[in-house]
């Protein structure tokens, strides 16, 4: 069954016509629906009814403390779901005879596994052996951004406070591989084409991948990430052509050398902690951080979307709900796969 987001009250549908690869939802939310491959809104219902509300308190928690948490738990879950899908590898410790995602240099910068590895001790002991590490982090990323959203804090978007519901019953994984993250996980220099393979590969669409680009609402980035835009970009530039050249001088103020892994760069300045559609903004303006994100103006799908998306928050977060359930269903081990792990960080 379709997924909508909840929402009060609705106002319009952005349509798009002869959108190759495009999805759409419409249906109304029903608590306890099926799901894709095996997932139920409610999975724990009856063998841990506190389960969401546990992951709720000890998220909110770890936000109040610090408010830029929400990005790294947001982005563990999308890190997670692309590399041999949303099965929790990505939080699997390596070992003497095997690297693990997290070890992978593409997720050298991930964050907040101590929120997880809090989340899941309070949960083993209310209820062991009963709840996935990989739902666990799917529950946490939707958190994440509910509490992040004006919207859903001020009680203007849902009755239970939170910006889109989560399916769950995902079982864990047990094999992590540094080098299939690398060859899995999106890059930040990637073009539109490469992107869109990356994302079709996983059963994801243009609208998706337009979409879950939003999630660069969040959090910061270092000069690394961005070095090779602002210095030395090619022979006949010195800066990334398609960057705002007034929006490129003053990055290089802030990164006088492109080792800086000190310097903290806002990914939307000014807002970094707050989910919201000003992210679409900077991305018409030139102005997106990453070569991933200025990619998104070089489809006409995905423009089309920045667009929309900056006109109208309300759509954004509307679709983003529905884009991270359809992310929650990739490569998902259900029924007698896999394993409900002690701990996350190890296999059983």
């Amino acid at each position: 069954m379709a997924v909508r987001v909840l929402l009060l009250p609705p106002r319009r549908w952005f349509l798009l016509s002869s959108l190759l690869l495009v999805v759409a939802a419409a249906v109304p939310v029903v608590h306890g629906y099926g799901g894709g491959g095996g997932l139920t809104v409610g999975f724990y219902k009856e063998s841990c009814p506190e389960a969401e509300k546990i992951v709720r308190k000890v998220v909110a928690a770890a936000v109040h403390d610090d408010p830029t948490t929400t990005a790294p738990l947001l982005r563990l879950h999308f890190h997670d779901c692309f590399v041999r899908g949303c099965e929790g590898s990505v939080l699997i410790n390596s070992t003497k005879k095997n690297t693990a995602e997290k070890d992978a240099k593409p997720n050298h910068t991930l964050d907040a596994f101590d929120v997880i590895d809090a989340i899941k001790e309070k949960l083993e002991r209310k209820c062991p052996a009963t709840v996935s590490c990989a739902d666990i982090l799917a529950i946490a990323a939707r958190d994440a951004v509910s509490l992040a959203t004006k919207a859903v804090r001020q009680g203007r978007w849902s009755k239970d406070g939170n910006l889109y519901e989560v399916e769950t019953g995902r079982r864990d994984g047990r094999v992590s591989s540094a080098k299939e993250a690398v060859t899995y996980l999106p890059d930040s220099f990637d073009g539109i084409r490469r992107l869109i393979t990356r994302f079709a590969s996983k059963g994801l669409s243009l609208k998706d991948l337009a979409v879950l680009s939003g999630a660069h609402a969040l959090g910061n980035t270092h000069c690394p990430s961005i070095a090779k835009r602002l210095r030395n970009f090619t022979a006949h530039h010195n800066t990334d052509p398609t960057l705002d050249a007034t929006y490129a001088a003053g990055l290089r103020r802030q990164c006088r050398s492109a080792k800086d892994n000190t310097t903290q760069l806002e990914m939307v300045p000014g807002s970094s902690t707050t989910f919201d559609a000003a992210y679409y903004g900077l991305v018409a303006q030139r102005k997106g951080m990453f070569h991933s994100d200025e990619a998104l103006l070089r489809n006409d799908v995905t423009r089309g979307l920045v667009y929309e998306y900056m006109r109208s928050e309300e759509s954004f977060l509307r679709d983003f709900g529905v884009s991270m359930v359809n992310m929650g269903r990739v490569g998902v081990l259900t029924g007698s796969q896999g394993e409900i792990r002690r701990t996350c960080a190890l296999v059983n």
